[in-house]
């Protein structure tokens, strides 16, 4: 009894918590903190690339200065209509992005939910994904040309073959409890695939899209660096013959900074349409 009691916390007295350290395993940040470190980290980058470049611990030739990209930056807008490569570059990544989630959805979907769909195609699929997209370049050119169809094609098959495993792998993952009780409450097979099936494995569908989105980033430079008159990555190859690594650096930065606002964008219409996921 007397043990019992001096167990007891007094009254009025609250039971501290355990403090938690800032760097514990999964222990989560606040947003405010979040962005802090976030544009901390590439405050530093700069700093340590001014440093050694203004420095002169590196040569020009091999790597410009922030000021000097800087500059390259300014002429590429203002004299050689880099808004125009910019543009052409977006384009053929949301065009070739685009052709692959029609094509690559419908049937992840029709994989993940029928194993018998899934033995008759998951074994090209998984031989085509391991295929480098830049392979096919010299097949597409001889087929399609040097026009906008190859470097669609390009992005198209370096995306496609991801997103239909991907999404198979979500679609088939989904609760058995639900399909089970969807059964018993008379729903048909085609039923559970509309109503069960891809409702629950719609957001891990669209996140598998923001992902891939940013693989088909890589695959647009791979295709205009052979047989491109605009776009960004013909304008790093005609930097790079003239050993202008401003302009080279400016490029890449501009396709980092695309492909990050477009994953934010991403992020943004995912977390209003499936509010309810996060629940």
């Amino acid at each position: 009894m007397n043990q019992a009691m001096s167990a007891a916390p007094a009254p009025g007295r609250q039971e501290r918590r355990p403090r938690r350290r800032a760097l514990a395993p999964l222990e989560p940040v606040s947003a405010r903190t979040r962005v802090a470190l976030g544009v901390g980290f590439f405050v530093l980058f700069f700093v340590v690339w001014a440093f050694f470049t203004l420095g002169g611990f590196v040569s020009p030739t091999f790597l410009a200065s922030p000021i000097t990209m800087a500059k390259e930056g300014w002429l590429l807008f203002t004299e050689f209509g880099f808004l125009h490569d910019i543009g052409m570059t977006v384009w053929r990544v949301l065009g070739g992005f685009v052709m692959a989630a029609v094509v690559a959805v419908p049937l992840g979907i029709a994989m993940g939910a029928h194993k018998g769909v899934e033995a008759f195609l998951e074994p090209f699929v998984s031989f085509c994904r391991y295929l480098p997209a830049s392979a096919f370049i010299p097949l597409l050119i001889l087929w399609a040309g040097l026009g906008e169809l190859q470097k669609l094609l390009v992005i198209f098959i370096g995306s496609v073959f991801q997103i239909i495993l991907m999404v198979a792998v979500t679609v088939g993952n989904a609760r058995k409890d639900l399909v089970e009780a969807a059964y018993t409450l008379g729903a048909s097979s085609s039923g559970i695939v509309r109503r069960v099936l891809i409702p629950g494995a719609a957001p891990d569908i669209a996140e598998t899209l923001r992902l891939v989105l940013g693989w088909a980033w890589t695959y647009v430079i791979v295709a205009e660096l052979i047989g491109s008159a605009s776009g960004i990555g013909h304008m790093i190859t005609d930097s790079q013959a003239l050993l202008n690594t401003g302009q080279i650096i400016f490029g890449i930065i501009v396709i980092g900074l695309i492909g990050l606002v477009s994953d934010f964008a991403f992020k943004i219409v995912n977390r209003r349409l499936f509010a309810w996921s996060a629940l």
